[in-house]
């Protein structure tokens, strides 16, 4: 028989609390009878983006990568624009990549969605340069991530963010935020802005509209700005729900509206969360990529755009002529 596919595929060999070894068995037992796979392996010394970075610059027809959300993150961002369709294969803690597109979050379904070859074109993003494929988290949603070290991920995988977010209200802390859009700028008081190309329902703080568009050429923005600790705990307990649900948020501490592109400063500086990583502190300018990335994965539903703005406290908001 005649392999008329090839990729190339990206593979971690220390992701997850499973088995590599016989992950990867299983992925070349179930890909290999019709794809020829170009297998490389991560290392502490040559990350996934370096490993699709060359990839792309080989001519490959397919990436393939399989690994946690860093993973993940770093070989989309690196075929952001090119075209080329990924597969993922997700075998993290957290799988936030795989839940906010939909995807199959083990081997063996991520591997048939993969066979099936369904290319659909996703929105990408850059913040301050550099490429976003998940969300960017100012104010609370960084110290979060920030707290959830890598020892309690690997312990405890999603419950880690739960346990750094229940640690993080007792710091409960405001900031003001200047968010301008092309059409207004809004100035407002708040303990957490988070900015989504894509999201999973465990991002909580990306929820206040819910059933985030990953293909609708915006970006999804959720302020939340509860005015003490008792309302930081409502907002995220609702945010939660909205999430499960689908509905969007209801609360006036909270708020959301979509936007092609978002710049936001914040009165301290914050620290900027990308996509799992802390890259800094505000301010940050985030614009959509419409179409920038290629990825094997089953057709999702869309939902109507949304926004909500007013009852946010100490609100005031400009229209751009």
């Amino acid at each position: 028989m005649t392999i008329e596919r090839s990729a190339c595929l990206i593979f971690n060999p220390v992701a997850g609390q499973g088995d590599p070894e016989q992950d990867l068995l299983t992925i070349q037992s179930l890909l290999e009878p019709e794809i020829e796979l170009d297998i490389r392996l991560t290392t502490p010394e040559v990350d996934a983006g370096q490993l699709a970075r060359e990839a792309v610059e080989r001519g490959v027809h397919t990436i393939i990568v399989s690994g946690g959300d860093g993973t993940i993150s770093a070989a989309a961002e690196a075929v952001v624009g090119t075209s080329i369709p990924l597969g993922v294969i997700s075998r993290g803690t957290a799988n936030a990549f795989a839940s906010a597109l939909a995807l199959p979050n083990t081997v063996e379904a991520a591997c048939e969605t993969i066979l099936q070859g369904r290319p659909k074109v996703v929105d990408a993003a850059l913040c301050n340069g550099k490429h976003m494929v998940l969300l960017a988290g100012i104010g609370f949603e960084a110290e979060m991530v920030e707290k959830a070290d890598r020892d309690t991920k690997n312990r405890f995988g999603m419950l880690a963010y739960i346990m750094a977010g229940v640690k993080q209200l007792g710091e409960f802390e405001s900031f003001e935020a200047r968010i301008e859009t092309q059409e207004k700028v809004i100035t407002v008081i708040a303990s957490a802005v988070t900015i989504a190309n894509a999201a999973p329902p465990t991002s909580v703080l990306a929820q206040g509209p819910a059933g985030i568009i990953c293909d609708d050429g915006l970006l999804d923005l959720t302020v939340v700005a509860p005015t003490n600790p008792a309302g930081a705990i409502a907002s995220a307990y609702h945010l939660l729900q909205t999430a499960l649900s689908g509905d969007a948020a209801e609360r006036d501490d909270i708020g959301y509206l979509r936007a092609r592109r978002i710049k936001v400063t914040t009165d301290p500086p914050q620290k900027v969360a990308l996509d799992g990583e802390i890259i800094g502190t505000t301010p940050i300018d985030v614009e959509c990529i419409p179409g920038g990335l290629t990825i094997l994965m089953p057709l999702l539903e869309e939902v109507q755009p949304l926004e909500k703005l007013e009852g946010l406290p100490e609100l005031r908001i400009e229209e751009k002529l």
